[in-house]
């Protein structure tokens, strides 16, 4: 910072002001992130969840930083598998998730949830046979 940037900030101070944000001004915003240009990177990436920022930026003529902050904290999507994808789960994810735990739960009643396998050299091991088949993973 110069030294004359300093001495109107303290000049500022002295006339009694508190604030240290920019005060509102007329004309044009400094920004592209408005409602419009939310919407039209949303329809983007409706359209193409494989979009990358760099093609909305080219598309849309708005700097890639913009895209940025539209995309992530505005629209609140992350990159999961190459894809955009909202952050939060919705109400049908969180409720189809509590239908296939439930089944998965019943299945593991019905079935039991252990095996035994007789390894090499004639040793019992005891395994959970249900969760062989499953995969995890968290979404981001």
């Amino acid at each position: 910072m110069s030294m004359t940037q300093v001495y109107q900030w303290c000049s500022c101070i002295k006339d009694g002001r508190t604030s240290l944000q920019d005060e509102p001004r007329s004309g044009r915003p400094n920004t592209a992130n408005n409602d419009w240009n939310t919407a039209r990177v949303d329809e983007l990436i409706k359209v193409d969840r494989r979009v990358k920022l760099n093609e909305i930026s080219l598309k849309l003529d708005i700097p890639k930083t913009n895209i940025y902050d539209i995309v992530h904290d505005q629209l609140g999507y992350c990159k999961v598998s190459a894809r955009w994808a909202p952050k939060i789960l919705s109400e049908e994810h969180k409720r189809k998730r509590v239908e296939i735990s439930q089944i998965l739960l019943h299945r593991c009643q019905q079935e039991g949830d252990e095996t035994v396998d007789v390894g090499p050299g004639g040793d019992h091991r005891t395994r959970n046979k249900l969760l062989e088949h499953f995969i995890t993973g968290d979404e981001t």
